[in-house]
């Protein structure tokens, strides 16, 4: 085993345990993701062409709330699979779709560059907001692609440019900062915004295999009541923002996200609080 898989390995299980870690806070803030990601929702879904029974895969799949817009939407002739990284945020998916009554939907907590499902057996596939979290996207493209049957659609969704959304920016900047860490290069692997830069994932999908990919923006700004609503929701389950001032004391952490506040303030308007949000929908067949 190289460095660098041994540094992917550390990587993955610190991302492992950190969304283990917040998987019930990302479920508790479930009807604000939904509001904020509805639309793009419902574009990766008709990109990817889901229709009535489809056997479909969700990569990276968290709490399930896309889960069950597709299980839906394939009905009970259809199947689908959400995979995830952590088995804990998974627990919530399974019962997120036992509670609201979809039988199709099964869960399987695998790592997104090793998917472990047959080759050929999804008529499509979608990732949202996952692909960016792998160290190498290309390979949890060309385990996709491997899982589709000839002539499935993959779509996938990742945030673009950092300029395009500064929430994030914000977000991530300042608790660097506060941490006393460098800033990090918004592209690198495994960052929120690592596949955002223009023309990068169209190249990956195409690696991958794909054809026909083409990538298309859409604003997603995350509207909200007041910038207190926002921070609520990253204090309990923005996961990569926890963990770096989970490093700091009370006080230190209490000053971070003072200070977090402060420059979000931008945002207020006086309908309420809206940050800008942009999203890449990019879709490949196989």
């Amino acid at each position: 085993m190289n460095a660098q898989t041994l540094e992917a390995d550390t990587f993955k299980r610190a991302m492992r345990e950190q969304w283990d870690r917040n998987a019930q806070g990302w479920n508790n803030e479930s009807a604000k993701i939904r509001a904020w990601l509805s639309e793009s929702t419902s574009a990766m879904i008709e990109m990817a062409n889901i229709q009535p029974g489809m056997r479909v895969l969700d990569v990276a799949a968290g709490a399930g709330d896309q889960t069950l817009d597709i299980a839906k939407r394939v009905g009970p002739a259809g199947y689908v699979l959400a995979t995830d990284l952590s088995p804990g945020i998974l627990a919530f998916c399974k019962e997120n779709a036992r509670r609201t009554g979809y039988d199709n939907v099964d869960t399987l907590a695998v790592d997104g560059e090793a998917l472990q499902v047959k080759e050929e057996s999804f008529d499509a596939a979608v990732c949202r907001l996952g692909l960016m979290f792998l160290p190498d996207p290309g390979k949890g493209l060309r385990a996709i692609f491997s899982a589709l049957k000839p002539g499935g659609l993959f779509c996938n969704m990742v945030f673009s440019s950092p300029d395009k959304n500064p929430c994030t920016t914000i977000l991530v900047s300042t608790a660097l900062k506060h941490a006393g860490l460098p800033p990090r290069d918004p592209y690198q692997p495994g960052g929120l915004m690592s596949l955002g830069k223009p023309g990068l994932i169209d190249r990956l999908f195409r690696d991958a295999g794909f054809s026909r990919v083409a990538t298309t923006s859409i604003a997603a700004p995350f509207r909200l009541p007041s910038v207190t609503d926002y921070l609520t929701f990253a204090r309990t389950s923005a996961g990569p923002i926890l963990q770096i001032l989970g490093r700091l004391d009370d006080e230190a952490r209490v000053a971070a996200w003072r200070d977090i506040e402060e420059k979000l303030s931008a945002f207020n308007t006086e309908r309420g609080w809206e940050g800008p949000n942009e999203l890449l929908l990019t879709v490949g067949q196989r």
